[in-house]
C-alpha cells in the first residue's frame, strides 16, 4: 500500500502562508525535509508525514498556533489544485460539492475507510456536512484547513451564509474566536464527530466562472491524476464523472457514455458487469442521489429538478423518486429552517 501524500500545490499554499507570516522558508524546508523545487509542479505527490512536519514548523517559526484555519481562509483553491478549478468549471455549488468527493484524494491522501471524506445528512430537517476522516484529533489541523476552505471558498463565490453552527471532535486548542471570525458560526468543541451545520440555500448557487467545455478537460485530467495516484479507479466512478455534466441534457445513454471512455457498448457493458452493476443503475443511483441535494437546497421546484436529474416528464421523475425514497418529492422537501 503506497504512502498516503498531498498534493505538491496544496503543500506550496502552506508554506507560502507560513512565510507570510513570519517563518523563514530555508527554515521550514529543513524542519520538513521539503525541497521548496519540489512544489512547483502542483501535481507531484509529497508524503503526508513531511506535510505534517512542514505544519508543526509553520506554526512553532510563525508563531501562529492557528496557521492552519489561516492558510484555509487565505489560499484560493484554484491557485493550487486541479480540484479547486474544477469547482470554478461546475455549474453549481452541489455540482462543485460533488466533484469535490469524487477528486478530495487529489488534494490530501486521507484515510476515510470506504466512505467518501464529506457526506451531506438531513438530520430533523437540519442539513449536516460531515468529515468522514478516521482518527481526526490525531491532526485536527485537517478539520482546521478543510471547514476554513470550505467556508471562504463559498464565499469567493458569493455564498455569504454558508455555515449555521460548527461541531469539531478535539478540544478547544485556545483560538476559539479565530475559529468563529472565519468560519462566520458558533463553534463546538469535544463534540462525536466534525461537522457543519449549513444553511439549505448554497446548493443550487450558480458558479459556472469556466465555459461547459473547460469541465470536461479538467474532469479528464482529474481521472488520470486520480488513476495515477492509486485510486480505487473503477468503471463505474468513470461513467460518473462523465454523467454528471449531462445529467440535466437528458441525453445519457450507454451508447454515448461508451464513446467517451473510447469502448464499445457491449464492452462498457461487461466492465459494469464484472462490478456487479448495470449502466442503469449508475445512472438511476446518480439521478436519486442529486434528486434529494437539489429539494434539500429549496431553490428548485421538483419540476425543475425532474428535468436537473435528466427526465423530460415531471410525473416519471415523481414516479421514480416514489420507487427511491417511498415518499413522493413534494413529500420529502423539508421545510425551511
Amino acid at each position: 500500500m503506497s504512502e498516503p501524500s498531498v498534493a505538491a500545490g496544496i503543500v506550496r499554499g502552506m508554506m507560502n502562508v507560513a512565510v507570510s507570516r513570519g517563518a523563514s522558508r530555508e527554515a521550514l524546508a529543513d524542519a520538513s525535509g521539503i525541497d521548496p523545487v519540489d512544489l512547483e509542479d502542483r501535481d507531484r505527490r509529497i508524503p503526508l508525514t513531511r506535510y505534517h512536519a512542514l505544519i508543526r514548523a509553520g506554526q512553532r517559526l510563525a508563531h501562529d498556533p492557528a496557521l492552519a484555519l489561516h492558510c484555509g481562509e487565505t489560499v484560493d483553491l484554484s491557485e493550487v489544485s486541479i480540484v479547486g478549478l474544477i469547482g470554478q468549471a461546475s455549474e453549481t455549488m452541489i455540482h462543485a460539492f460533488a466533484q469535490l468527493q469524487r477528486y478530495s484524494r487529489l488534494m490530501t491522501d486521507l484515510d476515510t475507510g470506504s466512505a467518501d471524506r464529506f457526506a451531506l445528512a438531513r438530520r430533523g430537517g437540519e442539513l449536516w456536512l460531515v468529515d468522514n476522516r478516521r482518527d481526526p484529533n490525531a491532526f485536527p489541523e485537517h478539520t482546521e484547513i478543510a471547514f476554513a476552505q470550505m467556508v471562504s471558498g463559498c464565499r469567493r463565490f458569493g455564498v455569504t451564509s454558508f455555515a449555521r453552527a460548527v461541531h469539531v471532535t478535539h478540544a478547544d486548542p485556545g483560538y476559539a474566536e479565530e475559529y468563529e471570525r472565519i468560519l462566520g458560526a458558533p463553534v463546538r468543541f469535544g463534540c462525536d464527530e466534525n461537522a457543519i451545520l449549513l444553511n439549505q440555500d448554497w446548493m443550487t448557487h450558480p458558479i459556472a466562472r469556466q465555459p461547459s467545455y473547460v469541465f470536461g478537460i479538467l474532469s479528464e485530467q482529474a481521472e488520470a491524476l486520480l488513476e495515477s495516484l492509486g485510486a480505487s479507479e473503477s468503471t463505474k466512478g468513470r461513467v460518473e464523472s462523465l454523467l454528471m455534466p449531462i445529467l440535466h441534457t437528458g441525453t445519457a445513454n450507454i451508447e454515448l457514455i461508451a464513446g467517451r471512455l473510447g469502448v464499445s457498448r457491449q464492452t462498457l457493458f461487461r466492465k459494469l458487469k464484472a462490478e456487479g452493476t448495470t449502466f442503469e443503475a449508475v445512472l438511476d443511483t446518480l439521478r436519486h442521489k442529486l434528486a434529494l441535494h437539489y429539494l434539500a437546497g429549496q431553490k428548485v421546484s421538483v419540476t425543475e429538478t425532474a428535468y436537473l436529474v435528466g427526465f423530460s416528464d415531471p410525473a416519471a421523475f415523481s414516479r421514480a423518486f416514489k420507487r427511491w425514497t417511498g415518499s413522493s418529492p413534494r413529500g420529502m422537501r423539508a421545510p425551511k429552517g
